[in-house]
């Protein structure tokens, strides 16, 4: 297998980091940044100055420049690099009168001083890189374990017996389903609106049963208002109607407007789905989990044979071969005929080994690029 585009990029990033470093470590940091510093300062007088130091209008600017510069480069400690051309330039400037190409001469003589200094910077860009590169690199990482978790999964389903029997997980979580499914219509057209939404508010308490719980404000409405006594059905027929035909049956019409008429959507879609089994089911002790969960709510709006039948889901998890099927029920509804005879080929196994190589290659660049 050819070096992954991360490591390639991750090893050169690393190479200029570790150049970029020892340039400037050749210099020393400490003397590179005090040289900088006075590079920039000398710079900034020759900007600040030039128009008004120039000709002879303006002695007070020139003496002033003059000054600003010898100050400048006294100051200068003895083992700051280029100081040298510090010292050259400044001569160079203490003259009786300035012209700009004494400007312009000066900043050209302080050109290998700014080539000198822009070692710090290529440092800082080269670190900015390096990180990029170990960012990217991490990155990938997490793409081609996604890859490799997709493709174990291709793997195993290949390998499962497509005529298994799988009707025997199939066949008691549908009728569970369909149960449940008619229970809950029952409990949602006969029972009170309050009865319901507080039962619904309840399921909280089970994290694995995904009920939205009521909106606060209508939970109020039916727990203080006497419609809350009416089954949502007709809850949900009062707030169709006109307000003066709602007056003839509420007290406050206004209130269930409000309430109401602005949750219509939540009140319709209410329905069993968070207490039913999906198919394929999940693996088993995912199932036992939701199962125990899903029967304490169950309970609050269903018959013993509902229950009864949910049980009968759970008692599947512990079969021997439920995980069998279970492969066999994800590899007829979710394996592709183009992927099957990936894996008949052996495509997918050839994929695979590849993006192992490439996650273990990744993890060692990682680990030996790590110490910058």
């Amino acid at each position: 297998m050819s070096e992954p585009d991360a490591v390639r990029d991750l090893a050169a990033a690393a190479r200029e980091y570790e150049t970029a470093s020892e340039r400037v470590d050749d210099v020393g940091q400490e003397r590179l940044e005090a040289c900088r510093d006075a590079y920039r300062r000398f710079r900034d007088l020759l900007d600040r100055y030039e128009d008004t130091a120039t000709g002879s209008g303006n002695f007070q600017a020139f003496t002033e420049f003059q000054g600003a510069v010898a100050t400048l480069t006294t100051d200068l400690d003895d083992d700051v690099p280029k100081r040298e051309t510090f010292e050259a330039v400044d001569d160079d400037l203490q003259q009786r009168r300035l012209t700009d190409s004494d400007f312009e001469r000066a900043r050209r003589d302080l050109e290998p001083v700014g080539d000198l200094v822009s070692r710090l910077d290529d440092l800082e860009a080269a670190r900015e890189a390096y990180i990029a590169a170990r960012r990217d690199a991490r990155r990938r990482l997490d793409d081609v374990e996604s890859r490799i978790a997709d493709l174990e999964r291709l793997v195993r389903l290949g390998d499962a017996d497509l005529d298994a029997p799988v009707e025997e997980l199939q066949g008691p979580i549908e009728t569970y389903n369909e149960a449940v499914g008619e229970a809950f219509r029952t409990f949602r057209s006969e029972q009170s609106a309050r009865e319901v939404l507080e039962r619904i508010q309840r399921a909280d308490a089970y994290p694995l049963v995904s009920f939205q719980s009521p909106p606060d404000e209508l939970l109020e409405y039916v727990r203080t208002h006497e419609a809350g006594e009416a089954p949502i059905p007709k809850l949900l027929e009062y707030a169709d109607y006109s307000a003066s035909k709602l007056d003839h049956y509420v007290a406050d019409t206004a209130a269930l407007k409000r309430a109401v008429a602005t949750r219509q959507t939540y009140l319709e879609r209410l329905d069993a789905g968070p207490v039913t089994v999906e198919w394929p089911p999940p693996p088993a002790d995912h199932l036992a989990w939701t199962t125990r969960a899903y029967q304490s709510v169950v309970v609050g709006f269903a018959d013993e044979s509902v229950v009864a039948r949910l049980r009968a889901v759970r008692a599947l998890t512990r079969r021997d071969d439920y995980a069998t099927l279970r492969d066999s029920a994800l590899a007829r509804d979710q394996l592709s005929e183009t992927e099957r005879e990936r894996v008949a080929s052996g495509a997918v196994e050839r994929d695979l080994a590849a993006a192992r190589e490439e996650r273990d290659a990744i993890e060692r660049a990682l680990e030996e690029y790590g110490g910058l």
